[in-house]
């Protein structure tokens, strides 16, 4: 984590200064836990006095919660961008997840686009080893690994875009996406067919934007949720279609 020593202003001041950017970076992430005091503070070259004054002020302005026996955290809160009664909304309603999907295609052509253009190369590094990771979940045939890997890679590229307001947003709608809110990407991963198109789809984004071409990765992240929206799309279809097969078996039993 990269504490820094502080240096001018009020010490305490200079080291909220200091967590608050980390939190709003996203490298501190909702519901971390902060470094001991003792080694916070010796990170930072502050009295731990001037800590606790620092937390103390962070707790009050909720930023951070302090957790008896178990120390200081990043507060959960900050990563909840929607109510329970909008969320249940989103769960039961198709609009709610082909819209998501369309805001996904978006927010995820441009941050490719910027990842490509303004990722580090330790951003784009850690893409790549994502990618690979999924390659080996791919050969093992585990749909679990594959589907939290699915949502990791892209967290990967949201966060090289290195735009703040775009990667708290994305973060608040992938927790809802891992809590099955809008569809089940496991899924999606049952198919083997289905299984290689999204490894081959992932493999462009990550060789786009590792040959730093802007425009190629927005294409490919389009396209990959292009494609994930015509899935789900046909998915749903096929339960439909189930459904009214039983009910019309169920219909002629009842005449029998």
């Amino acid at each position: 984590m990269p504490f820094q020593p502080v240096h001018q202003e009020r010490l305490s001041q200079g080291v909220v200064r200091q967590i608050e950017l980390l939190i709003l970076r996203g490298l501190l992430r909702p519901g971390e836990r902060l470094p001991a005091e003792r080694e916070l503070a010796e990170r930072m070259g502050v009295s731990r006095p001037s800590l606790r004054e620092a937390i103390a002020d962070l707790q009050a302005r909720g930023l951070v919660v302090s957790r008896a026996g178990s120390g200081v955290f990043v507060a959960d809160m900050l990563g909840s961008a929607f109510s329970g009664a909008l969320t249940q909304l989103f769960a039961s309603h198709d609009e709610a997840v082909f819209d998501y999907v369309s805001f996904r295609r978006d927010l995820e052509g441009m941050a490719a686009d910027r990842a490509a253009r303004f990722g580090s190369e330790t951003d784009l590094k850690v893409i790549d080893t994502v990618f690979r990771k999924m390659e080996a979940a791919h050969q093992k045939r585990n749909p679990a690994d594959e589907a939290e890997l699915d949502a990791e890679f892209h967290l990967a590229i949201i966060e090289a875009s290195h735009n703040i307001i775009m990667l708290h947003m994305m973060r608040a709608m992938f927790d809802l996406l891992k809590a099955g809110v809008f569809y089940n990407r496991q899924q999606m991963f049952r198919q083997r067919t289905t299984r290689d198109m999204l490894l081959e789809q992932h493999r462009a984004i990550n060789d786009s934007i590792q040959m730093r071409d802007p425009a190629a990765a927005r294409a490919a992240a389009e396209h990959h949720m292009s494609y994930v929206e015509q899935t789900l799309s046909d998915l749903r279809k096929a339960d439909r279609n189930e459904d009214v097969a039983r009910l019309r078996y169920q219909h002629e039993l009842a005449r029998d």
